[in-house]
């Protein structure tokens, strides 16, 4: 398993999941532009072989949706030409060609086969003898906007892990004696919420330890939050700590086979009104399938005729089995008519994405699989307005790459896409994505076009199982112009320009008025939340479309927001703020109760032990004479830590393990001891109440084993980069290690530092510095100064070159492990903590297509300029569990002051007058034109007036220029090519929180 190019992947699926994917077998006939999506997920997934089938040749209409194909290779075959590209995808992944008929044969060589652009017959054929061989079998489909997924696993399919969560934990607070004996868990504990009838398993029991080996038995949740179990009254007295955890149930799905589900369907759908529109479009595609034998061909686009023989088809047929006598929508199935012989990308991605998805679930077994049809639709896109709809003529093919869009919207859509300006934000998994469908619609693919692609970051190697657009040669190049330039090989004609600057509050003279002047909407592919709420604003202030979409494991959204039709761009800006939000370090030292402070813990002592010091010595070895003469708080108290680790200078690898041993003594056994000391075990508050409860869990101190893993790999880590910050060579030698710490003594931590564990460890006492404290800290930074400067270690992301081989996660992995010892606290394993510590969002292939799927639809909305609440949508799916959910955004809110009226979008303008308005002129100027008396005015954080000023003041500003004021409050003149100056107001008789729209000066 290559972890590094999967590490994403892998906090999806799990290591389990992923082994069987690499040796998985898939057969997939069809390589129109659904089946090229198939095809790319799967390889940059990891599938262990792919065999591809496709007897057809490249024609025009393939190109709108195909990214493997071009001009070129028009004439050749799809599946070869398929072929060479997808090679270079993944070469752990085998990939292979079948020219010849699927045989009944072949298909045994396959766990999965797909079928996508076939024939109902070839469906019916190859899915009949799939069900009978035990081999899943997928039929996908596009047609148009509208498109179909079906999931025959057999008739008993067991899926061992259901849900994309993890099992459930918590830690143990108490277990009673009696029948039923009662669990109570540890307040504070956020990961758990079990169910009644949960299956669990006990862990780390001391005292009733017979729950440690007891098989998984079911609970019941009593109202106060406590677990109800079996008899306990035999087993012996629970004394402290251990673990509860779910135990997961596999499920068994039974599928009917094609021939049986055609005619009698079950369908994914949220309410009942979505499974009467799929029970009419199940029929549509019925009716497609019968033009299809009847004519050979598709209905012709926006062919009247020809729609009209399609509906008459849909009406014959047999009516469904199980479900309720509701005439077919005509109107839909017009529509759908009238569109079915085009090919879009958008479309493409999406139903590409969940037919992958669904491929890994039969061969992992991992997560729920579709029950058995899903059908999506994208016929918002077209105009409400029925005058707007494309005409036979405009939609006539004419031997271009963009035929198969051209057969549903007409060329005059298309030439608006080609001059289209767009900015994308980001070129990672979804922006890779979003600039393959850039080039496949041909969005500013025109002489007056353009997209620019700004991304700062470069490529590694962790990117290339999702970022479509990069190779392995392309590791450590710009993530913007890789993109760009892979982007111009899918479409020539593409005109884009790659920016490789940030685009934030410092680049503001790059990606100001001019460039936004350009501009015709923004897509924002962003893993952060301050730079969404920062692109957002830019859009608000320059009123730019915006389109943005995120994912999280098979999780993801795609929202649209459009100036004065829906609201503006919020996000979950408390959850962001939440996630950063710092644990108070007492709590941190000395009274942790969750798996996050004790992880927060070892990555402050990493910071603490390896950074830091060393840079306040260093410091301090340049500048300082005289301690003395320093401001004692918090200079002398930071010095004191310092010199907790850096006493001793060391000369030798044995030396550094000295110290490591050390300080494993002083933080896991004697900084525990000297805890107690001041809180007892048994020490209860004034009230009665013990101290040591709830989610304070009383320490225990840990005495030092070698041969107990963790206890080994923090001194191993801790010795290693001690050994680098002084510049000393490490070692890797664990059987050296091992016999080293059998000849050394007994640590003594004391020599670590100049005062007691106690004084250092704790806030109580307040260590005072006398003059024989400063003297004793002065002689230390003097011999110091002797020696070379120290190597600050900066802690490595695990994300940047996926290196664990510094031991840096080793040590932040050990030391949370001890830590957990420490307080009983719920461990977190090795995995979870390079998560969390290297902020790595879990993330795969599926979902990232599927949300750049769905902002080309909403693309196609925003260009199409007929904007009504109506049309646009914001989409949130969760393939894991087969959630679907498309929603109409909320339209801007609307506030009032007075007589005034606005919204997000609003904003009060000031022309440019001739000459430049003084202070006095423009405070008269809005009380005219609005009818507000200005209260306060403000630039930024600058408060250029106040009606609360002293009469002075007020004379001095109110006659000064706009411009010249704002250089006097601020210290810097307007940037050269700004064209608006934006203020904010506040005015006389506004409520607290009236948020009245940005004044714009013209400038």
């Amino acid at each position: 398993m290559d972890e590094e190019l999967y590490s994403r992947q892998l906090y999806v699926l799990g290591l389990p999941a992923m082994q069987r994917i690499q040796k998985a077998k898939v057969l997939l006939s069809g390589l129109q532009g659904l089946g090229a999506e198939v095809a790319k997920n799967l390889v940059l997934m990891g599938v262990g072989s792919l065999t591809l089938h496709d007897p057809h040749p490249t024609c025009w209409s393939d190109l709108a949706a195909q990214f493997f194909l071009s001009e070129e290779n028009l004439g050749r075959n799809r599946a070869e030409v398929s072929r060479e590209a997808l090679v270079q995808l993944n070469e752990a992944v085998q990939v292979s060609i079948h020219t010849g008929d699927i045989t009944e044969d072949l298909l045994l060589g396959f766990q999965v086969v797909v079928l996508t652009a076939s024939k109902l017959e070839e469906q019916l054929r190859v899915g009949t003898l799939c069900h009978k061989h035990g081999v899943c079998f997928l039929v996908a489909d596009t047609r148009g906007l509208v498109g179909q997924l079906f999931c025959d696993f057999g008739e008993d399919f067991t899926v061992e892990d259901p849900t994309e969560v993890e099992p459930m934990t918590a830690a143990i607070q108490d277990i009673s004696q009696g029948s039923p004996g009662i669990v109570t868990l540890r307040k504070g504990t956020k990961r758990h919420s079990f169910c009644d009838g949960d299956l669990v398993i006990f862990s780390g029991i001391d005292g009733m330890v017979e729950l440690n080996s007891c098989p998984p038995q079911p609970i019941h949740l009593r109202k106060d939050g406590s677990l109800e179990i079996g008899d306990t009254t035999a087993f012996s007295r629970y004394l402290r700590g251990g673990i509860i955890t779910e135990v997961k149930r596999s499920k068994t799905m039974r599928h009917e086979p094609l021939d049986t589900a055609l005619l009698q369907p079950r369908m994914v759908a949220q309410n009942t009104q979505e499974v009467h529109r799929a029970y009419c479009l199940h029929q549509a595609f019925r009716a497609l399938h019968k033009f299809q034998q009847f004519h050979d061909r598709l209905p012709k686009p926006w062919d009247p005729v020809d729609a009209e023989t399609m509906v008459n088809l849909a009406q014959d047929l047999e009516p469904l089995k199980g479900t309720k006598e509701e005439s077919l929508d005509k109107a839909l199935l017009q529509t759908i008519a009238l569109s079915s012989a085009g090919s879009l990308s958008p479309m493409a991605a999406i139903l590409g994405g969940v037919a992958a998805q669904e491929v890994l679930k039969a061969i992992s077994r991992k997560f729920m699989p579709l029950d058995q049809w899903l059908y999506f639709d994208a016929l918002d896109c077209l105009p409400e307005d029925e005058a707007l709809l494309p005409n036979p003529e405009d939609c006539d093919l004419r031997d271009c790459r963009y035929d198969g869009q051209i057969a549903v919207f007409g060329a005059g859509f298309q030439e608006k896409l080609n001059c289209q300006h767009y900015l994308l934000v980001g070129a990672g998994a979804i922006g890779c994505e979003v600039l393959k469908g850039f080039a496949l619609v041909g969005l500013g693919a025109g002489i007056d076009g353009g997209v620019t692609v700004a991304d700062m970051d470069h490529i590694e190697r962790s990117n290339l199982s999702r970022q479509f657009l990069f190779r392995p040669q392309d590791i450590g190049r710009s993530k913007a112009e890789v993109a760009a330039e892979a982007a111009r090989c899918l479409n020539p004609d593409l005109q884009v320009t790659p920016c490789t600057y940030p685009l934030d509050h410092t680049t503001e003279h790059i990606y100001g008025d001019n460039f936004f002047s350009r501009v015709d909407g923004v897509v924002a592919a962003l893993d952060s939340f301050q730079a969404r709420h920062y692109i957002a604003a830019r859009c608000t202030h320059y009123l730019k479309p915006l389109l943005e979409a995120g994912t999280q494991g098979t999780r993801g959204s795609a929202s649209v927001f459009v100036p004065y039709v829906t609201e503006a761009y919020k996000g979950p800006a408390s959850t962001a703020a939440s996630e950063d939000a710092p644990h108070p370090v007492c709590t941190l030292r000395h009274f942790p109760s969750t798996a996050e402070h004790i992880l927060q813990w070892a990555r402050d002592e990493f910071e603490g032990l390896f950074r830091l010091s060393a840079e306040t010595i260093n410091c301090y070895q340049k500048a300082c004479t005289s301690l003395a003469d320093m401001d004692k708080t918090p200079t002398l108290t930071s010095l004191q830590q310092v010199l907790c680790v850096l006493r001793m200078r060391p000369r030798t690898w044995q030396d550094c393990v000295v110290w490591a041993l050390g300080h494993w003594q002083l933080r896991f056994h004697d900084g525990i001891i000297d805890l107690l000391r001041y809180f007892p075990s048994d020490k209860v508050l004034e009230d009665g109440t013990p101290f040591w409860w709830g989610p304070k869990q009383c320490p225990q101190p840990l005495q030092f084993d070698p041969s107990q893993d963790m206890h080994f790999l923090y001194v191993l880590a801790a010795a290693n980069i001690y050994a680098q910050m002084h510049g000393l060579p490490g070692s890797q030698d664990r059987t050296a290690l091992r016999e080293l710490l059998e000849l050394l003594p007994k640590p003594d931590p004391s020599c670590l530092n100049p005062f007691s564990a106690s004084n250092l460890e704790l806030a109580w006492p307040t260590t005072e510095f006398g003059p024989e404290q400063l003297k004793e800290l002065q002689e230390a930074l003097e011999d110091w100064k002797k020696g070379p400067p120290l190597k600050p270690v900066l802690f490595e992301k695990v994300g940047s070159q996926d290196d664990d081989s510094n031991f840096h996660m080793d040590f932040v992995a050990a030391a949370t492990d001890l830590r957990s010892q420490n307080y009983g606290i719920l461990p977190v394993n090795r995995a979870q903590i390079k998560k969390i510590v290297s902020q790595i969002i879990p993330a795969i292939a599926t979902s990232t297509a599927v949300v750049a799927g769905l902002l080309g639809l909403e693309l196609y909305k925003v260009v199409s300029g007929s904007w009504t609440l109506g049309t646009f949508r914001h989409s949130y799916l969760h393939l894991a569990e087969n959630h679907f959910i498309r929603s109409v955004p909320s339209a801007p809110v609307i506030q009032m002051f007075q007589h005034l009226k606005w919204t997000c979008w609003d904003r009060l303008k000031v022309p440019a007058g001739q000459p430049e308005r003084t202070l006095e002129s423009l405070l008269a100027h809005i009380q005219e034109e609005h009818g507000l008396r200005v209260k306060m005015l403000l630039h930024g954080q600058a408060l250029l007036y106040s009606a609360g000023w002293p009469s002075e003041k007020l004379s001095q500003y109110l006659h000064l220029r706009v411009t010249e004021l704002v250089q006097q409050v601020t210290g810097r003149m307007p940037e050269p090519g700004l064209r608006v100056l934006v203020l904010e107001l506040s005015c006389e008789g506004e409520e607290d929180e009236a948020a009245f729209p940005p004044l714009h000066y013209e400038l």
